[in-house]
């Protein structure tokens, strides 16, 4: 199964950090975000990658290069200076992820979700990983019932920005447009089409400064206690 990384936002309400560096590049324990996912990832056995760029994408591409440092092939999908917005970006990048399912995962969360327990394919047109709502979104995204994820309902969990896609939920979408990803998911769950597990684990989306610092506090825990991980190849 391939994976597609998310790494094209622009960061805003992290800048100044942001100005010269793009997001996904900023630390985590010594460790840029997206290598921590990278390797999220190469540990469940995902051996190719595709990584959409658009801030500052230049950057993300020297450090990964062709991905063979991880035991990876990593391919990148450019897109325009203000980016595609998600579901914009992913219809982008299906002529290299192929017809298959595919792993998504924001580059800019730090987490240790294990990617190898997601399911091969959805049952519909996505799986969504949901976290306990954090304390900048106490409201959530979605409610979960009887493994099925709905727009309405309770209790509501927050998308962890990581999950299982068909191409096919991206297919109304013309090539080089602009569009986000909740309608269309929220469409697919009037349709009965997305199922949803709930992770209870080490989970961060590092969208502030303060969410940074408690992310490097997360990482620096997982040090000491020598968990910190690393690829085998």
């Amino acid at each position: 199964m391939k994976a597609m990384l998310l790494a094209a936002g622009r960061g805003e309400r992290l800048r100044p950090l942001t100005d010269h560096r793009p997001k996904p590049l900023l630390e985590v324990g010594g460790k840029a975000l997206i290598v921590w996912q990278l390797e999220n990832l190469r540990r469940a056995g995902v051996t190719e990658m595709v990584v959409n760029l658009a801030w500052l994408g230049e950057q993300i591409e020297q450090l990964l290069g062709d991905g063979s440092r991880w035991g990876l092939r990593v391919q990148y999908s450019p897109e325009p200076p203000a980016a595609l917005e998600t579901a914009g970006g992913i219809r982008q990048a299906l002529a290299l992820l192929g017809d298959a399912p595919f792993i998504l995962a924001n580059a800019d969360v730090w987490t240790r979700f294990d990617f190898s327990t997601l399911p091969a394919a959805p049952g519909g047109l996505a799986h969504l990983v949901l976290v306990p709502n954090p304390e900048h979104h106490p409201q959530g995204d979605f409610a979960l019932e009887a493994g099925q994820v709905n727009d309405h309902g309770s209790p509501r969990f927050t998308y962890a920005g990581v999950g299982v896609f068909s191409p096919k939920l991206f297919a109304a979408i013309a090539p080089g447009a602009r569009a986000p990803l909740a309608p269309l998911l929220r469409a697919a769950m009037a349709r009965g089409e997305v199922s949803g597990e709930v992770f209870d684990g080490a989970w961060i989306d590092v969208g502030t400064v303060l969410r940074l610092e408690m992310a490097n506090l997360a990482a620096a825990a997982l040090a000491d206690s020598g968990a910190s991980g690393g690829v085998n190849l």
